[in-house]
């Protein structure tokens, strides 16, 4: 046990850091760690419950495996395929968990939160918990594991396909998917919108 944390300690202290960071971050935004309810829980299936983005996951924590699994992707062609040397493994997480703290800090600013309300189902959003942010940050580490280990084995298929199906899942489970949710960010379409409402 001992062996395996000394091995990789550059990606457990890099983790924890990242962690740390979106904690002190989000107290500083004035989220709170258990959300508005205060209490602990582990799973929020009703994306439009207020315990939605409270717990330690839900629906969209799918999502943010799939954000692993893209920065872990876009890291590899970057920094392995648009370069002469390849930048080592554990600092292209480090740089991916940045990524992904960055958003989830980002993702709970009064910006995103009022854009999240304006344009898509999520009207009565009011941000993430701590809990949550920390949770969603982990299962981006997730991701980027299942990805590494994709290549590593010669199983790329198996990241694909967790990403379809994560996204058809989804789709057909609450009518929402990182890819709508990324459209109606950037580009809302009033008819998406009416027909995710008519899942409610």
């Amino acid at each position: 046990m001992f062996a395996l944390i000394k091995k990789h300690r550059f990606v457990i202290f890099s983790l924890v850091f990242v962690l740390t960071l979106v904690a002190a971050a989000e107290f500083f935004l004035g989220r709170t760690f258990l959300g508005p309810d205060g209490q602990f829980g582990w799973w929020s299936n009703d994306i439009y419950s207020i315990t939605n983005s409270q717990r330690v996951a839900d629906v969209y924590s799918l999502s943010h495996i799939i954000h692993g699994i893209l920065f872990f992707a876009f890291l590899w062609l970057v920094a392995c395929r648009l370069t002469t040397r390849c930048l080592p493994v554990k600092y292209r997480f480090l740089i991916a968990m940045l990524i992904e703290a960055g958003w989830e800090i980002l993702e709970n600013s009064a910006v995103i939160i009022n854009r999240y309300r304006e344009a898509t189902i999520a009207l009565g959003y009011t941000g993430d918990s701590v809990l949550n942010s920390l949770a969603d940050v982990g299962m981006a580490a997730l991701g980027f594991l299942i990805a590494f280990l994709s290549v590593r084995f010669s199983k790329i298929w198996l990241s694909i396909a967790l990403i379809i199906i994560f996204e058809l899942g989804t789709l057909w489970w609450v009518r929402d998917n990182l890819t709508l949710n990324v459209l109606m960010l950037v580009h809302p379409l009033e008819s998406v919108r009416t027909w995710q409402s008519e899942g409610y």
